[in-house]
């Protein structure tokens, strides 16, 4: 059997940049002329794609395979995790949804969630030159050890040498690495081939004697420190990476952050669209006077609705659609909008029905199987009394079915009055509609006096300067001779 060569990025904890590390090797790589694919054994994310096969992986694992110019597949994430309470997860295996899980549940499971992840490591190794693999938050929780197939299982499994990842900005990071470091098994220290240190600000020979030690005391060489990166057009793989404002003046988008916020990346394309400024709200004093208000997807609709209400938010967006305000539900958003929401089966909830806002003529119903796929859709909707026509182009990721003949199947948005809803994931990534919607709300920025920012060529800049930042900042040669 043909054998991929193969490099490991693990991480001292959640959110130190494993993710973006990995997706700045793929492209590193690829314009060196190798075959890449990223993958992560086990991802933990409510921000979710669909992948070639019309099955479900993480974001963040689709952004990486962008990077690496090949197609998401599910074997790039064959087991995702979506949180839909503090102790239970919804299962994604290879793509399809298993069924919700508490902890002791999932952790019963190992073993044949092991055997899928090697099905799809297999795969991708027969497939590639090189695949680069992700971690998952820290291979040092010692109290998780024998349950976590993601980091050094994962390394042993693919013969693959590891690059242990640090980001200063929690401070604290030559002890983070270290301990980490000492936590590992003697076995698993000999696999750790370097030190990177990330989101670094400053002069970087203030970190010298910090290095030196690491280095003396482990035995393992530092292979560079990469630069704090702002203003990337990345998505972010966790919503507590969410920012509180794209940028100040202009039409004002309020979006309610819901405790289980889920492809949240929907929001994302709108920092490309001038005069316009986005903010995360939960409490009604916070509302303002928005000229938009949106409700994103959701992994707990039920639950996040009752957090809506409970919030004193729903009365106000009452009012605010009886007065004509514009109101966007994408996904779970959107079945909260309806009259109400069925779940008799308890897929979701224990509640087997639950009244919604009542803002649309809607009723949804929570089924087994899952709806995953691309879709290009019209539509045909009038803001501000202005008509917008687009086609557009997405994904769906959704268990209730909402069956209104003009959603479901042609029209990418329903609509009554001024309240919208849809279960197109990527809306806005079709540069197209999004200039004509909010140029129908009140934008009257004119995009050609300083060219227009498009989705694509946005993503493909910053994948660019990820590339040539890390390529920059690590000794490449040293990594590179890991893969010999």
């Amino acid at each position: 059997m043909r054998q991929a060569k193969t490099l490991m990025i693990q991480g001292t904890g959640s959110g130190v940049g494993k993710s973006m590390l990995v997706a700045a090797l793929c492209r590193i790589f690829k314009r060196q002329g190798w075959r890449v694919a990223p993958f992560k054994a086990q991802n933990m994310s409510n921000n979710s794609f669909v992948a070639a096969e019309g099955g479900e992986i993480a974001r963040a694992q689709a952004m990486q395979a962008e990077c690496a110019g090949v197609e998401p597949s599910i074997h790039m994430n064959p087991v995702l995790l979506k949180p839909h309470s503090n102790t239970g997860s919804q299962v994604v295996v290879q793509g399809r949804v298993l069924k919700p899980m508490d902890v002791k549940d999932y952790y019963r499971l190992q073993k044949a969630l092991l055997s899928k992840v090697k099905d799809s490591f297999r795969y991708l190794s027969e497939r590639f030159d090189l695949v680069i693999i992700e971690g998952a938050g820290s291979p040092a929780e010692i109290n998780l050890r024998r349950f976590d197939f993601a980091n050094m299982k994962m390394a042993r499994l693919a013969k693959s040498p590891v690059i242990l990842a640090g980001d200063i900005e929690r401070c604290g990071v030559f002890a983070a690495l270290y301990g980490t470091y000492a936590l590992l098994t003697r076995a698993e220290r000999r696999m750790v081939k370097g030190f990177v240190i990330n989101k670094f600000r400053g002069d970087e020979r203030l970190l010298d004697p910090g290095i030196q030690y690491l280095e003396k005391k482990t035995g393992v060489p530092f292979f560079g420190t990469i630069p704090y990166l702002e203003g990337l057009f990345l998505d972010e793989e966790d919503s507590l990476d969410l920012s509180g404002h794209v940028r100040r003046g202009g039409l004002d988008v309020a979006v309610f952050r819901f405790p289980r916020i889920s492809n949240f990346t929907d929001i994302k394309p709108l920092e490309l669209e001038p005069n316009v400024r986005v903010r995360y709200f939960t409490r009604a004093e916070e509302f303002g006077n928005p000229d938009l208000v949106i409700l994103p997807g959701t992994k707990s609709t039920v639950s996040d609705a009752e957090f809506l209400k409970k919030q004193g938010v729903a009365k106000l967006l009452k009012r605010y659609a009886e007065k004509g305000g514009a109101l966007l539900g994408i996904c779970g958003g959107f079945q909260m909008l309806g009259r109400k929401i069925e779940d008799l089966g308890g897929v979701e909830s224990s509640k087997k029905r639950f009244a919604g806002l009542g803002l649309l003529p809607l009723s949804t119903y929570f089924e087994t199987e899952k709806v995953t796929r691309k879709i290009q859709k019209k539509v045909d909707i009038r803001v501000k009394g202005r008509i917008v026509r687009e086609k557009v182009a997405g994904y769906e990721i959704h268990m209730g079915r909402t069956p209104d003949s003009r959603v479901s199947k042609d029209r990418a948005i329903f609509q009554q009055g001024s309240v919208y809803g849809t279960y197109l994931h990527g809306l806005f990534d079709n540069d197209a509609f999004r200039r004509n919607f909010f140029a129908a709300l009140g934008n009257r920025q004119n995009h050609k006096s300083s060219g227009p920012a498009t989705f694509v060529a946005s993503r493909r800049k910053s994948y660019a300067r990820i590339a040539d930042e890390v390529e920059k900042a690590l000794d490449m040669k040293r990594i590179k001779s890991l893969l010999c």
